[in-house]
């Protein structure tokens, strides 16, 4: 049974910095279709950063440069670090891999 559990979501200011964690019972992480959405209130589920079929990265319209995944092969994880965190970028962010989703992880930025 494939699970995906997120993690490292939290409270912080306007500017600051969070790192997610992905971590994946029942699979192995190829870094290929898989990556990070994000649901903002309000708003449908979005794309953030992704590995595409082919391992290129593709990135939602409104990271502009400030988010990246990296995956960690060694442990089976995929991270998603964000910097230069605004307050639009207030949501639930999920992992996704090969057609399974976690729960979620609640970022909130105050202004």
């Amino acid at each position: 049974q494939v699970q995906l559990v997120e993690s490292g979501g939290g409270l912080v200011q306007a500017g600051g910095r969070l790192r997610l964690t992905c971590a994946a019972s029942g699979m192995i992480f190829s870094f290929t279709d898989m990556g990070w959405y994000r649901q903002s209130p309000g708003k449908q589920r979005e794309l953030v950063a992704l590995f595409d079929r082919d391992g290129y990265v593709k990135y939602g319209d409104f990271v502009k440069g400030r988010f990246i995944p990296v995956g960690d092969r060694e442990r089976n994880l995929m991270y998603l670090r964000m910097d230069r965190l605004e307050p639009e970028d207030t949501g639930v962010y999920y992992c996704h891999a090969r057609g399974y989703w976690g729960e979620g992880t609640l970022v909130t930025v105050s202004s």
